[in-house]
């Protein structure tokens, strides 16, 4: 692995776009483990690069013009990649069943794009499979709301469909459990009402004083 510390920022930079490239293909070939190590490698370039140095305003060649306080501040080839980075990474996770990562990395692209809404919908689908079913719902609701994108919404409804049903299921479930409770309580009930009657109505004999 090449001393990071002895490369330039520009250097770092299309390093990073390499290792990006790099992992995006393997991702496609479905090396996992391969896509998050060179996601990872992108990552440690990419972070805490000098950006106003680079100057690399995404579409710019040179620096762009200072802005004022308010207005919204100009994303940078950096902030881009590093964004598509972090949604990939989360849809490694994905494939591998790991939530929580899943979750987090969808998180971090959000972060820098709050309108990435693949990655909105992988915060979504983590957060399902975490048992956050209410949370996750929200979200997806969210980008079906946001997302002008006809396969975003579809999916979104798809995986709504999917948790809502689940949780209708699981709802029927919980009641049958219930009133299987509540019947077996009421049996017991009604087994002690018929023993303790017997008692009740039984008649106490005195015995003789020379018993």
């Amino acid at each position: 692995m090449p001393d990071f510390s002895l490369m330039t920022s520009a250097d770092k930079l299309q390093a990073g776009r390499e290792k990006k490239d790099a992992a995006d293909e393997a991702f496609k070939q479905g090396k996992l483990t391969e896509a998050l190590m060179g996601y990872h490698s992108a990552l440690m370039l990419l972070n805490g690069l000098n950006k106003d140095a680079l100057g690399m305003a995404a579409g710019a060649d040179r620096p762009a013009a200072p802005a004022s306080p308010d207005a919204p501040k100009e994303k940078t080839e950096i902030d881009i990649l590093v964004e598509k980075i972090y949604a990939n990474q989360s849809a490694c996770h994905i494939k591998n069943g790991n939530w929580k990562r899943a979750q987090e990395c969808a998180e971090k692209a959000l972060a820098k794009d709050a309108s990435n809404y693949k990655a909105m919908y992988r915060k979504g689908k983590a957060l399902a499979e975490q048992g956050y079913i209410e949370r996750a719902i929200r979200v997806l609701e969210e980008l079906k709301t946001k997302s002008d994108n006809d396969k975003d919404r579809a999916a979104a409804e798809s995986e709504l469909v999917r948790l809502r049903a689940q949780e209708k299921e699981k709802e029927r479930a919980n009641n049958k459990k219930l009133k299987g409770f509540l019947s077996r309580d009421k049996g017991k009930k009604a087994d002690a009402e018929e023993l303790i009657e017997p008692i009740q109505s039984a008649k106490i004999e005195e015995l003789p004083d020379d018993a």
